[in-house]
């Protein structure tokens, strides 16, 4: 991997852990457009601290694969990619179309981590 993509793929990544780490936050906090976001999808208000769990996990072990540990980042960044592949099918089924961006954008970081840790060594 050129030292070029590999630098682009770390940024992202660590804007993975940026961005999923704020997200975590609003879910263990209740916020309003968490709470909205949720119902207009068809998630129930109390799967929220349980999903904040399941990404607030990933967002660990990306951690510990930037610190030495590139295996488990690299099953941290496929489990946030499944996440949110889901969380865009879960957009699409319930036609919530207005803000799958967010998702998305998720969607492609995390495939960014799975990059960069696919091609860390070790």
């Amino acid at each position: 991997m050129s030292a070029a993509v590999e630098t682009v793929l770390l940024v992202a990544t660590v804007a993975c852990v940026a961005a999923n780490t704020f997200e975590v936050g609003a879910k263990v906090c209740g916020a309003q457009f968490v709470v909205q976001n949720s119902a207009e999808v068809g998630v129930d208000r109390r799967w929220i601290p349980y999903l904040a769990v399941i990404e607030g996990s990933g967002v660990a072990g990306l951690l510990l694969g930037l610190f030495h540990r590139p295996a488990l980042g690299l099953a941290a960044a496929v489990g946030l990619l499944v996440f949110f592949v889901l969380a865009v099918l879960a957009h699409v089924r319930s036609r919530v179309l207005h803000n799958i961006a967010f998702p998305a954008t998720f969607l492609v970081l995390a495939a960014a981590a799975v990059g960069y840790f696919a091609g860390a060594p070790g």
